[in-house]
């Protein structure tokens, strides 16, 4: 007998889901709410009906969790895939929640071989997600807020700017709540200045008298008490958000060292201290290694490598916009920040930019290469290690000229590669090219 399979529409308040035999005979439709008692029934009559797979457009959210603690197999499909086979089966256009459902739970009978199952990660996977996560969101909020700081100090205070640059600095924001209009600086001498630096542990090369300066030269507005109160508002938000960032930093850099898989992703680093990238990474992939059976599907799922389009004798490389945008951000930062130091990384960078690459481009170039190294690290379950990794082995061999052929120098390549991958050298490097 065939699998019985079940497509369901995810909506906010319902969803839809359609439940056909092996030969497409339909044994279940129905309306499910969005509560308790909705997805109880739904895991009840799936189980009662023998369903062997779960069509949902979504990889995420609690409707999968239920369906996966069910012990259902759930196959996530995205939303495009969906779109462009609703005319296989109504060619003339329509589209309705009841027949996205009847196409999800066709594709689940007929080509679930081309998509893949829905394997839950680690809880400590998921507690890493939501924390890189919540921080993104909040950095975002973070750039909003210090961008309309520095729009409203512009306006009518631009001297606060010429001392503090980072607007969202501790010691900028408490400069900020203690002077939040020009009135309020008027008697703050060098002095004082320099007392109100020290406590908050200041580490710029100004002086107090050349920073009073500056304030002193930049026009100053003519902003009453209610407006000056306004706008310190903004600082009062910022201030929160600011520590909250910090914290979560903390929480990341703790979770991301304690997970069996941290040592992979940070081994990728130069500094021991770099971890948002690192915990990023190993958020967005997973833990679960049947995710990606190949490289390429990594690079693909990470947006590093183009989508071909031919037809004729035309054939061109487009940009893959359907991708994980936060896998993709944290691969082209791995890219941008090896290049500054690892010789094997700026061969591969310098190579596109000779070949006519514009930077993006050979980022992505570099990023896709970097993902076939990664992805070996992790199926492998080992740390990255410079004496194993054959692309940068070949890149620093030294070799003797001879008679018949050439010879390796091996004294010569082991200190080039001694050389090459210290942290002293890369921070040299990181310093020349900065």
């Amino acid at each position: 007998m065939a699998d019985v399979c079940a497509g369901v529409d995810w909506a906010k308040d319902s969803h839809v889901v359609v439940v056909a035999d092996g030969d497409g005979e339909r044994r279940w439709a129905a309306t499910v709410t969005h509560d308790e008692a909705g997805l109880s029934r739904l895991c009840r009559e799936l189980l009662r009906l023998g369903v062997a797979r779960v069509a949902v457009e979504r990889p995420d959210g609690l409707p999968v969790e239920r369906l996966l603690d069910a012990g259902l197999t759930v196959i996530a499909m995205h939303p495009n895939q969906v779109a462009a086979a609703r005319p296989r089966f109504r060619p003339a256009g329509g589209k309705s929640d009841r027949f996205d459902a009847f196409v999800l739970c066709e594709l689940a009978r007929t080509d679930h071989h081309r998509f893949r199952v829905l394997v839950p990660d680690s809880d400590q996977t998921k507690a890493l997600r939501a924390l890189t996560r919540g921080r993104a969101v909040l950095v975002e909020q973070r750039v909003a807020l210090c961008n309309q700081l520095r729009a409203e100090l512009e306006r009518f205070w631009p001297g606060a700017i010429e001392i503090v640059s980072e607007l969202d600095s501790p010691i900028s924001l408490a400069f900020l709540q203690r002077y939040p209009a020009p009135v309020d600086a008027r008697g703050l001498g060098a002095k004082r200045l320099a007392q109100f630096l020290a406590r908050h542990h200041y580490s710029g090369r100004k002086q107090p008298a050349e920073l009073l300066a500056r304030l002193r030269q930049a026009p100053s507005g003519r902003a009453g008490e209610l407006e000056a109160d306004a706008r310190r508002g903004i600082v009062l938000a910022l201030t929160p958000l600011v520590e909250q960032i910090r914290q979560l930093t903390s929480e990341i850099a703790h979770a991301v060292r304690a997970h069996p898989d941290g040592p992979i992703f940070l081994s990728l680093f130069r500094d021991p201290n770099s971890v948002l990238t690192a915990a990023t990474l190993l958020a967005e992939i997973g833990d679960c290694r049947a995710r990606y059976p190949t490289a390429e599907q990594l690079a693909a799922d990470a947006g590093m490598s183009p989508v071909a389009v031919e037809s004729g004798r035309r054939k061109v490389a487009c940009f893959r916009r359907g991708c994980d945008h936060r896998l993709r951000d944290a691969t082209s930062t791995l890219a941008d920040a090896t290049r500054q130091w690892h010789p094997w990384a700026q061969d591969r960078y310098a190579a596109a930019i000779a070949r006519g690459h514009d930077h993006p481009r050979a980022i992505r170039t570099l990023g896709r290469a970097w993902c076939r190294v990664l992805w070996r690290c992790w199926q492998d379950r080992v740390p990255y290690d410079p004496a194993r990794h054959r692309g940068l082995q070949q890149h620093i061999a030294v070799t003797i000229p001879d008679r018949s052929s050439p010879r390796l120098d091996l004294p010569a390549t082991q200190r080039m590669a001694g050389a090459a991958v210290t942290h002293r050298t890369a921070r040299r490097a990181e310093c020349t090219t900065a």
